[in-house]
């Protein structure tokens, strides 16, 4: 069975089919989740924003920019000043997000790249002026008390356009060689320095501890001849002496002989 095809009526009808489709499919933009639709009419940003899920547009007239709302994770290589002077090599990582409702805002105002534009030297002019509050050393051992002062200075800048600073971590601090070996020197002199008086108050401790040792037993005799003096009588005394008479007289006669009976 032969059938005639009309392709004067059938072009028109694929060809409507085909815009149909098309102007269905622009109709609606599905905004993926964790982020926001920023809606351009023609050529004007709006402020309302679309919330993840499918929405409609107007079609050729309307477009969406999606914003990612989740925190993202930005690495910093970066310098500045301590102040002694020294220059300190910084390494940072920065959790930050965008406020859902100033989608718009930061769009509007600063473009896709707000990473690049204003989070970034945000990130650079905050550590300088953190760092050069301390010397080099301290630096070091101040690292949470700087990781919270940087946090707070990127909210500071950041918040009114939108942008929220969760979480700073200092990754690594580097400083030059020449700095690096007099640290060394430093501390390799503070231990000897350390062990020195360590040694000198042992010598101390042990001389202390002999003079104490000393005085103790001098005490104990002073009081053990004390009470030997208080309990030695008149009697035991001539006792004394007799005992030790061998029973001769003197051999010198007179009126002023003494017989010395202690010998």
């Amino acid at each position: 069975m032969k059938v005639n095809v009309d392709l004067r009526k059938v072009i028109p009808v694929v060809l409507i089919a085909i815009l149909l489709m098309v102007f269905s499919l622009s109709a609606f933009v599905v905004v993926d989740p964790g982020n926001t639709g920023v809606v351009i009419t023609m050529g004007k940003v709006e402020e309302n924003v679309l919330q993840e899920g499918v929405h409609f547009k107007i079609p050729f007239a309307q477009k969406v920019v999606q914003i990612d709302n989740r925190i993202t994770k930005l690495e910093v290589d970066t310098e500045a000043f301590s102040k002694d002077l020294q220059t300190v090599d910084t390494t940072l990582a920065i959790n930050y997000r965008i406020d859902k409702n100033m989608s718009y805002s930061i769009f509007k105002e600063i473009g896709s790249n707000y990473e690049g534009v204003l989070v970034t030297p945000a990130v650079n002019e905050v550590l300088k002026a953190i760092v050069s509050n301390y010397t080099a050393e301290e630096t070091v051992s101040n690292r949470a008390l700087i990781s919270k002062g940087l946090l707070d200075g990127l909210n500071e800048k950041l918040n009114p356009f939108g942008l929220y600073a969760t979480d700073v971590n200092i990754i690594d601090f580097d400083f030059s060689d020449e700095f690096i070996n007099a640290i060394e020197e430093k501390q390799v002199a503070q231990q000897k320095l350390l062990k020195a008086e360590t040694e000198k108050q042992t010598a101390i401790t042990i001389a202390e501890a002999e003079a104490e040792t000393l005085k103790i037993k001098a005490q104990a005799e002073a009081e053990a001849n004390r009470i030997l003096s208080e309990s030695l009588s008149d009697q035991i005394i001539e006792y004394s002496k007799i005992e030790k008479w061998d029973g001769k007289l003197p051999q010198v006669s007179g009126a002023s002989t003494i017989i010395d009976l202690s010998e």
